[in-house]
């Protein structure tokens, strides 16, 4: 009788005796759009195009439907992208309606970003956004939104009854404040309330099967830029939240390739506006001392400022930050015993952002102003520094860039300079409508409800203070309204993107988040009004009236980006030999010991040719020969983060018209890798010069290699004694 007792007290503690509390679906896909000669979107540095491949991109979405209404639901993506667009949500929705009719909208899907800055941009609609991709890109917007659709048509499908806990728990060593020269123009008294000047604390949804004997996966919520990869890397790559749901699922999902586990696991940005992974902080790359606290330069310049750190370079501090969130989420989610109250649901509002009204202390009104940038946006941040003569904590403007910018573009009103002082006006985006129009002013504001657990779902980055203010007026709402134990998060990046919301007392100091701050000083003001509105709706399970439509621009956008190049073969021009596209130019060794790095290069064609068919596809393998017979298995492809896929053009050899790829196949050779033959594989399309038709080839592979043992010594027994 003792040994019963006690096994149902552990199930009961383990959640394995609770009843479903929600009917939940689960989605994962392939996003990963061009690889090649795309500007990357974040740092926003126009020379940072794409060279090939670190990791793929995928969009992983749950859907949260009530567990006796399998028609009531709430849909959450969160998509390994630099920010959440309006045009990307209007293409997905078009989608969704074709198959589900009303029953998925703008009012009950969200979709979040997790904020990497190494994939490819020119997905969103407004030009100022586009302009360093040259424009709009078709391949990254069809990529994105078919990606992102298929995850949730596949969450869809597979809606099963099942139990949902919450959970959270400090994770610390993981994230820095990088702008705490404004995080400290806050109120002493508020900082005072907190231990430290960024949130360490994540929050995680554990999803677990009816039973609750199997695992469907997890979400995290935690605040860090993924920035771990910085501005000098040319491979697409989902950064450090990327490589912590990649530890997890491939944990969770043993014997599968990446992206193809039925576990998944999502981690969600939350108000990291000021925040970083780069735990060195900032400083000069020519000294080694500390950056200038105030303007975040080194001798007057901010390209040699530049934060780091924790690890020896990018690749390592990224890891190490990946690790240490994934280390917490699975924490978290094994010790997640708070199951969420059975209660689904979703508000949603349009705003106009650039005339919204806001109550001020003390009596009186104030209003949000049109979008405009100021000085520090153009410096940049101290994870990806900006151009000279830029620097952080502009208060005042340049009497010879305005005279510059009033020529070439367009000069701010006196009434947008009034609304948006103190911060002097760089660029004035929202009277900015040539070649199309420059920034958004209608947004997305939405939250959605599990139970006691409310996500505030914003269309921008919030610094550490300004998401602390918003989460705990809407906690604050919550209680008023009499739910229990309600929890608040914020899910940034979301939906529509407007950059960034400070403090007003952050944005007197014009820091470069200040200065992204578009819509002016009260911004933050009115987004605690909103969705205090907001929450009053979800609480009664009521819709506010829809507000005004975003537009669609997409018949408005245009591109200057050539088409790919570099489908030649690589023959003399008077003969036709030489290397073809898939031979061999740089033979892999005979021979690699456990930890080292075998690469091979292929003649090729450019990655981007037919971006949309090698979706959920691969540019690499790496085999490994089976025992009996002459089988291979593969064993990693371009999403394992021990490969690398590297490309570069050149002239053809002898003149011939047109360009050369060069496709290098890079395998780090993990340490505890089995020893045995391998071989390294590449395959891709390449277009043909008359027709423009688009043709597979490949796989094409190296010659065979043996991988050895770490401490394998060939040297013959005179020299090795």
């Amino acid at each position: 009788m003792m040994k019963w007792t006690v096994l149902i007290l552990l199930a009961v503690l383990s959640g394995t005796l609770s009843e479903s509390n929600f009917f939940v679906g689960i989605g994962i896909e392939d996003v990963t759009g061009p690889i090649t000669d795309v500007n990357f979107m974040g740092y926003a540095h126009p020379g940072q195009t794409g060279r090939g491949l670190l990791s793929r991109l995928y969009s992983r979405a749950f859907i949260f439907c009530d567990k006796d209404d399998n028609e009531k639901c709430e849909v959450l993506v969160i998509v390994d992208n630099a920010m959440g667009a309006s045009a990307v949500n209007i293409g997905v929705l078009e989608r969704l309606k074709t198959l589900y009719g009303s029953m998925y909208t703008e009012k009950n899907v969200a979709i979040s970003a997790t904020h990497t800055h190494s994939g490819p941009g020119g997905f969103l609609q407004y030009f100022v956004f586009d302009a360093t991709s040259q424009g709009f890109i078709h391949d990254s917007y069809d990529i994105l939104v078919e990606g992102i659709f298929q995850s949730i048509r596949m969450a869809h499908e597979n809606r099963a009854p099942s139990q949902v806990f919450w959970n959270k728990g400090e994770l610390l060593e993981a994230n820095i404040n990088r702008s705490p020269h404004a995080y400290e123009a806050n109120p002493l008294n508020e900082r005072n309330d907190y231990e430290h000047n960024v949130d360490k604390d994540m929050t995680v949804l554990k999803i677990m099967s009816e039973d609750g004997t199997v695992g469907r996966g997890l979400i995290s919520f935690f605040p860090v830029h993924p920035v771990s990869i910085n501005n000098t890397n040319r491979l697409v790559s989902s950064d450090n939240k990327g490589y912590a749901s990649y530890l997890i699922e491939m944990m969770k999902n043993p014997g599968t390739s990446h992206g193809q586990g039925d576990f998944v696991a999502a981690f969600a940005n939350t108000n990291q506006g000021d925040v970083s992974p780069n735990l060195n902080g900032a400083t000069c790359l020519d000294t080694g001392e500390p950056c200038d606290r105030i303007t975040s330069t080194c001798n007057g310049r901010t390209s040699l400022c530049a934060g780091s750190g924790p690890g020896e370079d990018m690749y390592e501090s990224n890891r190490i930050i990946g690790q240490r969130q994934a280390d917490k989420a699975l924490e978290l989610f094994d010790s997640a015993n708070v199951l969420l109250d059975p209660i689904v649901g979703s508000v949603h509002q349009h705003v106009d952002m650039t005339d919204y009204t806001v109550n001020l202390d003390g009596g009186g009104t104030a209003k949000t102003c049109k979008a405009a940038f100021g000085y520090s946006f153009a410096a940049g941040a101290t994870d990806g520094a900006g151009f000279f003569p830029f620097t952080q904590g502009e208060t005042e403007g340049l009497p010879f860039v305005e005279i510059l910018r009033d020529a070439v573009l367009t000069p701010p009103s006196d009434e947008l300079k009034d609304c948006q002082a103190p911060k002097p006006i760089l660029l004035p985006i929202g009277e900015m409508h040539e070649p199309w129009e420059w920034a958004p002013s209608i947004v997305d504001t939405q939250m959605l409800r599990l139970g006691q657990f409310f996500m505030i779902v914003v269309p921008a980055e919030f610094t550490t203070m300004a998401g602390r203010r918003l989460r705990n007026t809407i906690t604050e709402e919550l209680e008023n309204l009499g739910i229990d134990g309600a929890q608040a998060e914020i899910v940034g990046l979301s939906n529509t993107y407007s950059d960034y919301v400070v403090t007003i007392e952050e944005y007197a100091v014009q820091r470069y988040e200040a200065a992204s701050t578009i819509f002016g000083q009260h911004t933050l003001r009115a987004y605690q009004q909103q969705y205090t509105e907001l929450t009053s709706h979800i609480v009664a399970d009521t819709q506010p009236p829809q507000g005004p439509p975003i537009p669609n621009l997409l018949g408005d956008v245009g591109y200057t980006l050539p088409d790919p190049e570099g489908d030649a073969d690589d023959i003399t021009a008077a003969t036709p030999l030489g290397p073809a596209i898939g031979d061999v130019i740089v033979q892999a060794d005979a021979k690699y010991r456990q930890g080292g790095i075998a690469m091979v290069t292929f003649i090729a064609g450019n990655p981007r040719n037919d971006a949309f068919r090698m979706r959920d596809d691969t540019f690499l393998t790496v085999e490994k020969k089976m025992v009996l017979g002459d089988n291979w298995e593969v064993v990693y492809n371009d999403a394992d983060f021990c490969t690398r896929f590297l490309w570069d053009r050149a002239t053809t050899n002898l003149g011939i018209d047109g360009t050369v790829s060069h496709a290098t196949v890079w395998w780090e050779i993990p340490i505890d890798q089995d020893v045995g033959t391998y071989r390294l594989g590449h395959q891709g399309y390449r277009r043909d010069p008359v027709k423009g038709d688009n043709y597979c080839y490949g796989p094409v592979y190296s010659q065979d290699i043996e991988v050895v043992a770490a401490d394998f010594d060939d040297r013959p027994a005179a020299f090795s004694s």
